[in-house]
């Protein structure tokens, strides 16, 4: 029933009426971006800051019920100004979910390398956005190991000659509990990455008002799934977590609730998949001449 009604496909209607047909513990990553408070109201109609929370925790329920106790429940958001402050809906939505069951588990940072100019009288543009991690349980499927990063170039100098202090556990001057061992970072080449996410705001969904680079998406695909999981977005836009998930050969499932982007997303995977079946006609035509 599931592989039949809903994998690898995407669904036009209400996220919130199509999940409550779903089965429980179906799911092993969420990833979306819904629409923020206030913004793209000619698209999704808006909701105002005051009222989010109680719009959005019955979506955050039917996820919670859907997901597996091992999967990841990853909200891409932030809060807009309101009145000249931060408006904290965010964060109160936060609260509220901790209170329907989820662990607050992470928070992750992506920093848009090219976000557009800009100032205002009392703040400067904004650069980053909220990637927050939920989960069901506090032991979850993670897969570190697929998301390291290179060790960087400064690698040579400061590893080139170690005191004796950097071959033992060098503890935090501030008691805090936190150390580190200098050494374990000999003949490495690659090293885990830190929870700030350094990636362009570009991407080449350009139809859609909100979409994300796919590099966002696939961080996360990797980090948190295995080949053949199940990755849901419950607001799809134009696809681009569709796209992240078949790339990497998971399933996904998509919904949105307007028609014209679940074309969009449709396409987009459509493209995709012609893409790949070029290259494919490439290399067996051609081989490595």
């Amino acid at each position: 029933m599931m592989r039949e009604l809903y994998l690898n496909k995407i669904i036009c209607g209400d996220c919130l009426q199509v999940m409550r047909d779903m089965p429980d513990n179906c799911i092993d990553l969420v990833i979306t971006s819904p629409p923020y408070a206030d913004n793209r109201k000619k698209t999704y109609g808006g909701i105002s800051p005051d009222k989010y929370t109680g719009w959005f925790l019955p979506i955050s329920q039917e996820i919670l019920r859907v997901l597996k106790s091992s999967g990841t429940f990853i909200l891409n958001i932030k809060e807009k100004v309101v009145d000249g402050e931060r408006s904290t809906y965010v964060l109160e939505l936060i609260l509220e979910m901790r209170k329907q069951g989820w662990f607050w588990t992470e928070e992750f940072i992506w920093h848009k390398k090219d976000s557009f100019p800009g100032k205002w009288s009392n703040r400067f543009r904004d650069s980053w956005e909220r990637c927050l991690q939920f989960n069901k349980d506090k032991k979850f499927a993670m897969y570190q190991d697929a998301v390291k990063v290179p060790i960087g170039s400064w690698a040579k100098s400061r590893l080139k000659n170690l005191s004796e202090t950097d071959f033992t556990r060098d503890e935090a001057k501030n008691k805090s509990g936190f150390g580190k061992k200098v050494s374990n970072w000999l003949n490495k080449d690659t090293v885990y990455p830190t929870n700030v996410l350094y990636l362009p705001t570009q991407c080449s969904n350009k139809n859609h008002s909100a979409a994300f680079p796919e590099d966002l998406p696939a961080w996360f695909i990797k980090l948190f799934t295995a080949e053949n999981d199940v990755v849901l977005d419950p607001f799809v836009g134009s696809g681009t977590s569709a796209v992240a998930a078949r790339n990497l050969g998971r399933n996904y499932i998509g919904i949105d609730i307007k028609q014209e982007y679940c074309d969009l997303s449709e396409n987009n995977l459509k493209n995709m998949e012609d893409y790949q079946f070029s290259l494919i006609e490439t290399v067996n035509k051609y081989g490595n001449k």
